[in-house]
């Protein structure tokens, strides 16, 4: 399921386990991210690169584009 979520549900999200993904570059993330975010650049997103993130947790995907 894909939905748009404001600060204060990625808040309650989070604080039930979610996942926190940004899919921008590599050195954009390194540059700045929020806390607790992994990093997963949008063009490498596969099964291999997503292989580490829990299957039973929801998953946040974001990139400051987006915010």
């Amino acid at each position: 399921m894909v939905a748009r979520v404001d600060l204060s549900r990625l808040r309650a999200l989070l604080g039930a386990g979610a996942q926190l993904v940004e899919v921008l570059p590599a050195v954009e993330y390194a540059d700045q991210h929020l806390p607790g975010a992994v990093n997963i650049p949008l063009k490498t997103l596969n099964p291999d690169t997503t292989a580490a993130l829990h299957r039973t947790r929801p998953v946040v995907v974001y990139c400051w584009d987006g915010l």
